[in-house]
């Protein structure tokens, strides 16, 4: 996820703090992995740095100051070009899976034990993305649909490689 873009698209509702952008990223986008304030200032200070956002206006208080930042026309434009892009289909061809299951093979150890661990462990974060889909809202809804279709992806993989381990072992074995 681009941090940048989306902290631009926040401000495109009007300008906000640090504080606000952070905590708006956090509601919106970062029930799992929440922005720490350090990366929301850094990606502040560089998005100020190259135009795209300003500082409209600074407060003095008990604290440090607070600047409220206001998305520039560049920045409106760089938002669009950001959307209108395509993400990068992930291929996952260089799976750290896949090459445990070789290392395991190479090494002699338990290739099809290693599936049916990773297999269990699939499945119970599928049980709590499933539970957590059933109480969250639409937006929730829809990440958890995301990532249980990844998990079952990868599932239907565990499985083909498990009906396809002996003739695995010796192609690199070999």
């Amino acid at each position: 996820m681009s941090i940048g873009h989306t902290l631009l698209g926040l401000l495109e509702a009007g300008p906000r703090h640090g504080y606000d952008l952070k905590r708006t990223f956090d509601e919106k986008f970062g029930h799992d992995r929440p922005l720490h304030y350090g990366q929301v200032y850094s990606t502040m200070s560089r998005l100020l740095k190259n135009g795209l956002v300003e500082v409209e206006s600074t407060e003095s208080g008990s604290g440090p100051e607070r600047k409220k930042y206001a998305i520039t026309d560049a920045g409106i434009t760089d938002v669009e070009q950001w959307l209108a892009q395509p993400e990068k289909p992930e291929p996952y061809l260089q799976s750290t899976l896949y090459t445990k299951v070789v290392l395991a093979l190479l090494t002699h150890r338990g290739a099809a034990e290693l599936l049916d661990v990773q297999r269990a462990e699939h499945l119970r974060l599928m049980r709590v993305l499933t539970d957590r889909k059933r109480s969250g809202d639409l937006a929730d809804q829809l990440v958890c649909d995301h990532a249980l279709f990844h998990l079952e992806a990868d599932l239907r993989w565990l499985e083909l490689t498990a009906a396809r381990l002996d003739k695995l072992a010796a192609e690199v074995r070999k």
